[in-house]
């Protein structure tokens, strides 16, 4: 497996995977699919969106960006993605420590996640074996797709250069 940055020929697949995420409905907050335009457009504006590509095929991928603004703008925040049919694999790991190793290339300080859902188990025990530190837990802060509601607990990751 190889995690590198994303090229437009990447791009369909991706949106595949994004759009699969999104459909669940268990962790993504987006509730909009994207398609070719809107896609290329999103992935694009991010400060950078890596890919995890096996045997030539785009596995997984994950978008990186400030979290904030001005004061806070040395905080980022990152989505990871993968496809229903390799999950179990370790990609979501290999994903997640680009992203870290990115984070402070780009000069951020702080990765922070805003909303993992309470019950996504498999992400919070990679976070946490990562060294993730969780803030707390907001109650009934996300909305299922079947329209009941989950708690989400908040992380946050120093990066260093």
């Amino acid at each position: 497996m190889t995690v590198r940055e994303y090229g437009p020929q990447d791009l369909n697949r991706m949106i595949e995977i994004w759009n699969e995420v999104v459909e669940e409905g268990v962790a993504f907050p987006q509730e909009d699919y994207l398609d070719a335009e809107s896609g290329a457009a999103f992935f694009a504006s991010q400060s950078y969106t890596g890919v995890a590509e096996i045997d030539g095929q785009v596995a997984g991928l994950y978008i990186l960006h400030p979290n904030n603004v001005g004061r806070c703008g040395h905080i980022c925040n990152a989505s990871y993605a993968v496809s229903s049919a390799v999950r179990g694999q370790h990609i979501g790991e290999q994903l997640v420590l680009d992203c870290l190793k990115k984070g402070a290339e780009l000069g951020f300080r702080v990765l922070q996640f805003n909303a993992v859902v309470e019950n996504n188990i498999h992400a919070r025990h990679l976070y946490e074996r990562l060294g993730f530190i969780q803030l707390g837990t907001i109650p009934g802060g996300f909305r299922m797709k079947d329209g009941h509601y989950e708690n989400i607990c908040p992380y946050y990751h120093e990066l260093h250069a």
